[in-house]
């Protein structure tokens, strides 16, 4: 059976998002470590981190999953900003693996004023720094493909080739699929055959072996639109058809999956548990 969840709210205290995944009917979380619009970050306690450990094995909640600041750019031309998103990532990895969580997915980055090769070798500059200031930690970071709005990087599949094959550790470097951002960047998944054509590109980029987690999203945009617009599953212009391919793909079966939709209720009903029964019902 698929591995489902959601990312949820930390707001007083990280163990609470556990408690509002069990109470979703997730299997999964991702959560942010810090507030994810501000650089700085208040210092992670001991009773966070053991409340948060607790709470992961009282609710029965498995592969915790962190998600690091937007405001990270590794690609940024600028040293001052990169040399602050270096420190910065070193610092979400910290405080994942202080709570426990194997994983951090972050945005590749954007060349802004430079090109798409120098953009793409300062990522791997920076990762690189990254890895051997967090040589000693248990988390890493996960790439994870982007929509491709403005000079993001990422949305091509051969962007996460180019820096898994150029970093000095590859094997400290994975990758996290979003559903929304796939099909916005031009990735057909919704027959059979688009499915199957579009996870071979991935394996023949940087293997699917590398596919740590995935984000489960509808898109509000057209296939290619280049634009990262969430919606909720089955309400947008993908449809249900490339949940269902997934969700049933044996190779994902160990593979957590995690919605990023819309908070909030409708008759009632919370939309995030709303969304796991709509993906529930296409398995199998």
């Amino acid at each position: 059976m698929p591995i489902l969840g959601a990312h949820m709210s930390i707001a007083g205290g990280y163990y609470k998002a556990v408690i509002a995944a069990r109470r979703a009917g997730c299997d999964c979380v991702q959560i942010f470590t810090k507030n994810n619009n501000q650089w700085r970050a208040k210092a992670l306690t001991n009773e966070d981190t053991t409340r948060f450990r607790d709470a992961m094995v009282e609710q029965g909640i498995s592969h915790p999953l962190s998600h690091a600041s937007y405001l990270i750019n590794l690609a940024s031309p600028q040293e001052e900003l990169r040399t602050k998103s270096v420190n910065a990532m070193v610092v979400e990895l910290e405080r994942a693996s202080a709570l426990g969580i194997p994983y951090v997915v972050f945005h590749p980055g954007s060349f802004t004023t430079s090109t798409e090769e120098e953009g793409l070798d300062a990522i791997v500059g920076s990762l690189n720094i990254i890895h051997k200031n967090t040589s000693s930690l248990d988390s890493i970071p996960l790439l994870e493909n982007t929509a491709g709005q403005g000079s993001n990087l990422g949305w091509r599949f051969e962007h996460l080739a180019h820096i898994i094959d150029q970093v000095k550790h590859p094997d400290r470097v994975g990758v996290c699929i979003d559903t929304c951002h796939t099909f916005a960047a031009g990735h057909p998944l919704g027959t059979p055959q688009e499915y199957k054509s579009t996870l071979k590109e991935m394996d023949k980029s940087f293997g699917l072996n590398k596919i740590k987690a995935f984000h489960l999203n509808d898109s509000k945009q057209e296939l290619g639109s280049r634009k990262d617009r969430h919606e909720h599953i089955g309400e947008g212009k993908m449809g249900l058809e490339p949940f269902r391919l997934l969700l049933n793909d044996k190779r994902f079966a160990k593979t957590p999956m995690y919605l990023e939709t819309e908070k909030g209720d409708r008759d009632g009903e919370d939309m995030d548990e709303m969304n796991l029964r709509t993906l529930r019902r296409l398995i199998g």
